[in-house]
């Protein structure tokens, strides 16, 4: 089984918050690999796997860096593939790590997520591989399915809660 996503981290420290999005690519049942690399502490091992990342079948890479979070950036520096950042709540709220994601030079994008936002950073990946692989768009299209379904179970479950002036 070769990966098809890489998962980075800047530190092991950001395993809690992209645990989601591993657990979204395992359920999919999308091969991916995970890794702790640091654009500033580990410079040359970030460049070996940019450079050779896709030549060993990566598709779509998610890169997790709080603080200065440079590491999507600089991977997405380094190869064609699509890249997506997830800002890791550290200082400031997370705010400084957003910033810088988002704010990319013209022709090295990195596409963002919310802050601490891995399993929306795992669909997105999903939603990519699923344009040429027709068996990950049907468990795509099952799994926005069941979102939808869990919005009208809350609603009847809602229906049940009794107030004096509550009207449905």
């Amino acid at each position: 089984m070769k990966p098809v996503v890489s998962i980075i981290m800047g530190s092991t420290s950001d395993l809690p918050v992209m645990k989601k999005a591993a657990d979204l690519l395992d359920e999919f049942e999308i091969p991916f690999e995970m890794n702790a690399l640091s654009a500033h502490r580990t410079p040359k091992q970030v460049e070996e796997f940019a450079t050779n990342a896709k030549g060993r079948g990566i598709k779509v890479i998610i890169a997790a860096a709080g603080m200065a979070a440079h590491l999507g950036g600089v991977i997405a520096s380094m190869t064609t593939l699509p890249v997506i950042g997830v800002p890791i709540k550290s200082s400031i709220e997370g705010l400084d790590a957003l910033y810088a994601i988002v704010q990319m030079p013209p022709g090295i994008p990195v596409a963002t997520v919310a802050i601490n936002g891995a399993l929306n950073a795992a669909v997105l990946a999903v939603q990519m591989l699923a344009l040429s692989d027709k068996e990950i768009d049907r468990k795509l299209t099952e799994y926005k399915a069941g979102l939808a379904q869990k919005i009208v179970d809350a609603n009847e479950e809602l229906a049940q809660v009794k107030y004096q002036f509550k009207t449905n």
